[in-house]
């Protein structure tokens, strides 16, 4: 009898350790999000290809060569490579009319997960397991979370962010610091 009474508390010592345990690893993992799905349809630019006269990215402005761009004008692009998750579509950085700049993500399509963000990284883009922790080794740009797994996006890049530093997108898991997907940044020439 007296082992009986022994036992009862270590049991429920056990059971609770083990639910405090499993409840953790749910709200940490998330196994959930790999059957959800969240669609964004943000409005893309309507874009040209920058004109043969245009000044360079990283040239400085003047009035005169700022006033002949008069529609959006994609400066470099990308196609997303498979890193930890299935992940396709295409990024873009885009100048706008007033100078400012932002990244269209077009046609988007990876798994939902926890705590996933948006960068821009000055790493390249490595295919395998070798490119999924690269992306915070060296410079990156966190442009915001992850509006969702599947569609068109577009994230405003700040103004203190010069987008010519950067060579790649990453779609950045903070909470396990591993990249789903990633794009490489080329520069668009007409």
């Amino acid at each position: 009898m007296i082992r009986r009474l022994l036992t009862r508390p270590v049991t429920w010592v056990v059971v609770a350790v083990l639910g405090i345990g499993g409840a953790g690893a749910l709200y940490w993992f998330q196994p959930w999000r790999l059957f959800t799905d969240t669609v964004v349809a943000d409005a893309l630019s309507t874009v040209s290809s920058p004109p043969s006269d245009a000044p360079s990215p990283s040239a400085p402005s003047t009035p005169s060569a700022s006033a002949r761009v008069v529609s959006p004008v994609v400066i470099a692009e990308g196609t997303f490579v498979t890193h930890e998750h299935d992940t396709s579509g295409t990024a873009r950085i885009v100048r706008n009319p007033d100078g400012s700049h932002q990244l269209e993500l077009a046609g988007l399509d990876t798994s939902d997960g926890p705590d996933l963000r948006v960068w821009l990284s000055d790493q390249g883009v490595t295919t395998g397991t070798a490119g999924w922790h690269v992306f915070d080794d060296g410079e990156y740009a966190e442009l915001g979370k992850l509006k969702g797994n599947r569609g068109d996006q577009v994230y405003r890049v700040a103004d203190g962010v010069d987008p010519e530093v950067f060579r790649s997108v990453s779609i950045w898991c903070k909470r396990f610091a591993v990249s789903f997907g990633a794009a490489e940044l080329s520069e668009v020439r007409s």
